[in-house]
């Protein structure tokens, strides 16, 4: 502890608290190391895009392998449909909201691993948050790696402050990726223009909106979002990550024209 060489913040981590509120906010002076900045991080939705089977699935994959040369891409999975049932049947059963994490996981690494075996011509490996220190030799080999985009909180989810769902689903733990790796960009796949008004499904009077920030999207009070909340709530927090795109993936070109910089679909930022 009398070592010299210890900085001022080093000594004082070193002998206080580390809930101390000073001590923390005196940690945001280093500025954080951008881990894989030419890596974009893409979520792919599970209800809204994989659970339409090939024939939304196989063109996007095509596009995906179109791009392999340009871009390096860390890949996620939604959990979809079959995560919805295995969500009503354990709340039915009363499962606390830990468990109905772990049942989302699976079915967010079953389309991942389904995704993987697709492109497994290219030679694009699947992995789990324990092979997270290898991505980069794998991005490094073979531009583009799979990964389940469920956080692997599990049991210890935090509970929502409404009902019994998992507030951090796949949106959420993709976003985590692109924050924690200072990522180029993070892009979501969706099967609608991005963000609008309304659902686009049941309100043809919707409209798009293409760009806006979490405050003006948070007054505006929708009652269903695209995206989860828990990442409006963390990109507020963001010291990387302070906007995503949401994009139409059933619309051939959109991903690659979002890996190019364009601004197509909607982009949400933080403010």
């Amino acid at each position: 502890m009398k070592d010299q060489s210890l900085s001022i913040l080093s000594s004082a981590l070193a002998t206080g608290s580390l809930t101390d509120p000073e001590i923390r906010a005196r940690t945001a002076g280093t500025p954080a190391h951008r881990i894989l900045p030419e890596a974009n991080v893409i979520k792919i939705g599970g209800q809204s895009f994989i659970d339409r089977g090939r024939t939304a699935v196989f063109p996007l994959l095509e596009e995906l392998k179109r791009n392999l040369p340009h871009h390096k891409m860390i890949i996620g999975t939604g959990a979809g449909t079959r995560a919805r049932h295995a969500y009503s049947v354990g709340v039915d059963l009363g499962m606390p909201t830990g468990v109905l994490s772990v049942l989302g996981t699976f079915v967010s690494m079953q389309n991942a691993r389904m995704l993987h075996y697709l492109l497994a011509d290219q030679g694009i490996p699947f992995i789990e948050p324990i092979q997270f220190a290898q991505l980069p030799l794998y991005l490094a080999e073979r531009q583009a790696v799979l990964f389940f985009g469920m956080p692997p909180y599990t049991f210890w989810q935090p509970n929502p402050r409404v009902g019994r769902l998992p507030p951090n689903r796949t949106d959420t733990g993709t976003w985590l990726v692109s924050e924690t790796f200072g990522a180029r960009s993070m892009i979501y796949i969706k099967d609608e223009d991005g963000l609008y008004t309304a659902d686009p499904k049941k309100d043809k009077h919707a409209k798009q909106i293409p760009d806006i920030t979490v405050s003006e999207l948070r007054a505006m009070n929708l009652p269903d979002l695209v995206i989860e909340h828990s990442v409006l709530d963390m990109m507020e927090h963001a010291e990387n990550r302070r906007s995503v795109q949401i994009i139409n993936g059933l619309v051939e070109g959109n991903l690659t024209r979002a890996l190019n910089g364009e601004k197509v679909g909607t982009i949400i930022r933080a403010d």
